[in-house]
């Protein structure tokens, strides 16, 4: 296995408080660890120029990215990981912004904590499986269960937008609640 892990400086987010340059180093000397290396902004396109050119020239079989949230670059880094000709799912991000830089003022122990989630994305990415996107086709019509108000509306309103609906009532009438009042208040209106 040949992983390559890049610790992200996130400009000044991460930086400032880890030693970016330290825990990729540390990372080198991990079990599997081909590459390890750091940059300021790792989700720029120099940054994923980076990554697919260590995929082609090292043949590089997992990727790790110490970084923010996987919520906010996942998907960048997944597609980056693709386009060098891995699968997307051999890749793993640790999140050493919101869980270490934005949570600590001591740098050693902010970068002792980086340093074991990285270990851990690294333990953890060995056991990933190349997986494939199942397309699977969809019905495009709606169930709606219960024909009160708020159902016939639901269902009134995704037939204006051209959506097969199937409204489904267990009483013998439709209306719930509201057809069993005499009068509605304001206007004292019937209800049917």
């Amino acid at each position: 296995m040949r992983i390559g892990v890049y610790v992200c400086h996130c400009g000044n987010n991460i930086a400032g408080v880890v030693d970016c340059e330290g825990v990729a180093e540390w990372a080198k000397a991990l079990d599997g660890v081909a590459v390890g290396r750091d940059y300021e902004f790792m989700c720029s396109s120099l940054g994923q120029e980076m990554i697919k050119d260590d995929i082609r020239d090292h043949g590089l079989d997992r990727v790790i990215v110490a970084a923010c949230t996987p919520r906010m670059h996942e998907p960048t880094f997944q597609r980056a990981v693709g386009e060098a000709g891995l699968n997307p799912y051999f890749f793993e991000q640790a999140n050493i912004r919101e869980q270490c830089s934005w949570v600590h003022e001591d740098k050693a122990k902010a970068t002792e904590k980086s340093k074991a989630l990285v270990g851990a994305a690294v333990s953890r990415v060995r056991h990933h499986q190349a997986l494939r996107p199942n397309i699977v086709s969809i019905e495009p019509a709606t169930l709606v269960v219960g024909a009160g108000i708020t159902g016939i509306q639901a269902a009134l309103e995704l037939a204006d937008a051209n959506y097969p609906v199937y409204l489904v009532e267990r009483e013998p009438c439709i209306g719930g609640h509201m057809a069993q009042l005499d009068e509605t208040f304001p206007t004292l209106d019937c209800s049917a």
